[in-house]
């Protein structure tokens, strides 16, 4: 499934037009990404959580040339499912 799918499902279970399924899901997706640049957890019980990870810089090595370069520090986004969605994925 991917968005145009999410936003025709909305759509349809709502019964609700195109455009407002698609503000609903821009919106979702906006504020979800707008916690996560703030570093705050975004929880959505019984199926995921969404939070960043901080890493430190460190020392690591070109692949293609050997040669020593620094990389520097990041924040990555990760995502953990829920209990639930665990149970309904493994069945």
């Amino acid at each position: 499934m991917n968005k145009i799918d999410l936003i025709n499902a909305l759509k349809n279970e709502c019964k609700i037009s195109k455009k407002e399924a698609a503000t609903i899901v821009d919106l979702f997706f906006d504020k979800i990404s707008m916690a996560l640049a703030e570093g705050d957890r975004v929880e959505i019980r019984g199926l995921c959580s969404f939070f960043v990870k901080e890493y430190k810089s460190y020392q690591g090595r070109n692949p293609i040339t050997g040669e020593s370069v620094q990389v520097a520090p990041k924040r990555l986004p990760f995502f953990k499912s829920g209990k639930e969605l665990r149970e309904r994925v493994d069945y």
